[in-house]
């Protein structure tokens, strides 16, 4: 029986992209389309991995994305000079308009994080006298806006890098078995682990056993227990490691 998850994080094929432009540090108008797409199917290949419910947008991008390709990486014949010329035009509108697109939206995102956080100030404004209210603070709900900087690319990308470092894709045995693994219990068995530990837990050790379906079974689990504030993930700078914690941890340091 599958478990299909639905996550409403990802806001569409344009986030997405403008994600990988700024994790590649380069300028939005002058994208290399054969390393964007190179990276655009590495994020849809583990979003497949993982049975995560795919909105229809993010393969019409990827499409997108290889039709550019492919025709910017066709041989050049001098007999078809010309067919070239309206080829290599056609691909340039191509680029030129999901470039527009990509700015547009770039646009529109700035403009919602801006009120989101005029918002935010606006919240901080009281018409009364200064009160105590420090007694009132939900120090569990501070730790959990504190770690929610680790965004869910953050942890695609981690998932990456574990498939990468345990080399799982290829086959890792010949006879194919049918393994039932509830993610209600690998839930359980996580926080178990996360509980027994005096501080931190690299993200790595949560996967300790080298089979695809127990790896994918606990990423899916992790999710879910950060989505219900049982556990706590947080990461130091852009890229390092991702360390995950309990409640019990996340609030001695939040009082510290």
């Amino acid at each position: 029986m599958q478990y299909n998850v639905k996550i409403d994080s990802f806001e569409g094929p344009l986030d997405l992209l403008l994600h990988l432009i700024n994790k590649l540090e380069i300028d939005i108008y002058d994208i290399n389309v054969a390393d964007i797409t190179e990276q655009y199917l590495e994020y849809i290949h583990t979003m497949t991995e993982l049975q995560l419910d795919i909105a229809s947008e993010f393969l019409v991008m990827a499409a997108t994305l290889l039709a550019i390709k492919s025709k910017m990486l066709l041989p050049k014949h001098e007999d078809d000079l010309f067919d070239e010329d309206l080829m290599m035009e056609s691909v340039e509108d191509s680029k030129e308009e999901l470039i527009e697109r990509l700015v547009e939206y770039r646009k529109f995102k700035e403009a919602a994080d801006d009120l989101k956080a005029r918002e935010q100030e606006r919240g901080l404004i009281y018409t009364k006298p200064p009160s105590d209210l420090s007694s009132y603070v939900d120090k569990e709900e501070d730790i959990t806006k504190k770690n929610l900087d680790v965004t869910l690319y953050d942890m695609l990308a981690a998932f990456q890098k574990l498939l990468k470092r345990k080399k799982l894709q290829a086959p890792l045995a010949t006879k194919i078995t049918r393994q039932e693994i509830p993610i209600e219990n690998r839930m359980k068995e996580i926080l178990q682990f996360v509980k027994h530990k005096t501080g931190r837990v690299l993200f790595e050790d949560l996967f300790p056993v080298l089979n695809k379906t127990h790896i994918v079974v606990t990423f899916l689990a992790v999710l879910e227990l950060i989505k219900r504030q049982e556990i706590f993930v947080e990461q130091e700078k852009n890229f390092a490691n991702i360390f995950v914690m309990g409640k019990e941890v996340g609030t001695n340091i939040e009082s510290k």
